[in-house]
């Protein structure tokens, strides 16, 4: 479960580091700074803030929802001793990861770099 969640938080990262900085900047020292500056609670708040979330496509909120369940299941996977998972709720969890991902990355680039700004910046009143 940990690792549909990071392959998931991931994704989201390559997205704000392309497009921030960019693509084919790939291996320089402002797109692996751009790829770390996500953090998983600001990552997680932003992608729960539906108000703000509602002016995006579904495809982006879609991405938003899938981010804040899947680390709901990271934490407990990682931190309930006691909490079983079936191989074949782990597979629905990554069919699902797959297919969120290839929607996300189907829309549009000013929409994708709207949400890399979303979950990168805190709004400020």
């Amino acid at each position: 479960m940990s690792t549909v969640y990071y392959a998931l938080f991931h994704c989201l990262a390559q997205c704000c580091a392309d497009s921030l900085v960019g693509r084919t900047a790939r291996k320089t020292r402002a797109w692996s700074l751009a790829y770390r500056s996500l953090s998983h609670g600001r990552a997680r708040e932003a992608c729960s803030q539906k108000r703000l979330l509602r002016d995006f496509p579904q495809e982006i909120q879609g991405l938003a929802d899938l981010f804040v369940n899947l680390q709901k299941e990271r934490h407990t996977a990682d931190y309930d001793p006691e909490q079983v998972f079936f191989k074949s709720d782990v597979e629905s969890h990554l069919r699902a990861a797959q297919l969120t991902v290839e929607r996300f990355e189907a829309a549009e680039i000013q929409d994708r770099r709207g949400f890399a700004a979303h979950v990168l910046f805190k709004e400020r009143p």
